[in-house]
């Protein structure tokens, strides 16, 4: 599997943006995968971001984002999104979208866990 993110870019606080990652699969191979996207600032760990299940029913946010964040997807185009409303210079980081297959009720938090990463899309908020 192969996932390409893109969207980032540079924007003021209160600014949007969205994040695309497209995944390089047939469509019902990419139902089979959970989702997430993670974010690394210079000098941090890997933090997660969000994660959506395989039909899209189950999200989760990390608090940092809940509200503000909101993961999707849409498995007839192999792709998930990150809506990223009200941003914040503390956003600015790189994004990463990640794939694990996964039984239909599995959840994963841990970026350990996933299989597949994209490329990573610069996001950066300023003041």
């Amino acid at each position: 599997v192969q996932l390409q993110a893109c969207g980032g870019g540079l924007v003021q606080a209160g600014d949007s943006l969205r994040l695309s990652c497209a995944a390089s699969v047939r469509t019902y191979t990419f139902s089979r995968y959970f989702m997430a996207w993670f974010r690394q600032a210079p000098g941090n760990e890997r933090d997660l971001v969000a994660t959506i299940s395989r039909s899209g029913t189950t999200t989760y946010h990390a608090e940092s984002v809940k509200g503000r964040f909101t993961i999707s997807r849409d498995n007839a185009k192999s792709t998930v999104y990150l809506q990223m409303d009200s941003l914040k210079p503390e956003d600015t980081a790189v994004y990463y979208c990640a794939a694990k297959p996964s039984i239909i009720t599995a959840t994963y938090y841990s970026w350990h866990d996933f299989d597949y990463w994209g490329q990573g899309t610069q996001v950066t908020v300023s003041s």
